[in-house]
């Protein structure tokens, strides 16, 4: 019996990074974004907010990045798994911290998720770039 596991997880100056890209990428597009990082275990690791930026969009960014570390893909991608099943998309959606709209994605090396990454404050496609402008950051992509 095995009983410890270690998990992967993404590192401060990492996550400080990512959302610092977010947030630029935001400011260079003419919008204000929330942005954060957790790490593999959906702990908040890295967030910064724009001057200007949603109040409630904090929460939302931080959902995101949950949901995209906890299921491991896009949070669009996840609302395209269920979009078609009511029951499983009404009981999912009702879920605590769970977001399945644009904006959130895992963070993943070597094939393993270390993170999440969530963006808020914009549109859905403007959230998207900043959230990948931060993957960018890491040298990583969705």
């Amino acid at each position: 019996m095995q009983l410890t596991v270690r998990q992967d997880s993404i590192g401060h100056e990492a996550a400080l990074a990512a959302v610092s890209a977010a947030v630029r990428a935001g400011l260079e597009m003419g919008v204000a974004v929330n942005a954060a990082v957790v790490d593999a275990g959906g702990n908040l690791a890295g967030f910064l907010r724009a001057p200007g930026a949603f109040l409630h969009s904090i929460a939302i960014a931080q959902d995101k990045a949950y949901t995209a570390a906890g299921f491991g893909l896009a949070t669009d991608a996840l609302y395209r798994l269920i979009q078609d099943n009511p029951g499983l998309r009404d009981g999912l959606i009702r879920r605590d911290r769970l977001t399945a709209f644009a904006g959130g994605f895992p963070i993943v090396v070597d094939g393993r998720v270390v993170g999440g990454i969530g963006v808020s404050g914009a549109s859905e496609e403007q959230d998207c770039a900043c959230a990948r402008a931060g993957l960018a950051a890491l040298g990583l992509s969705i």
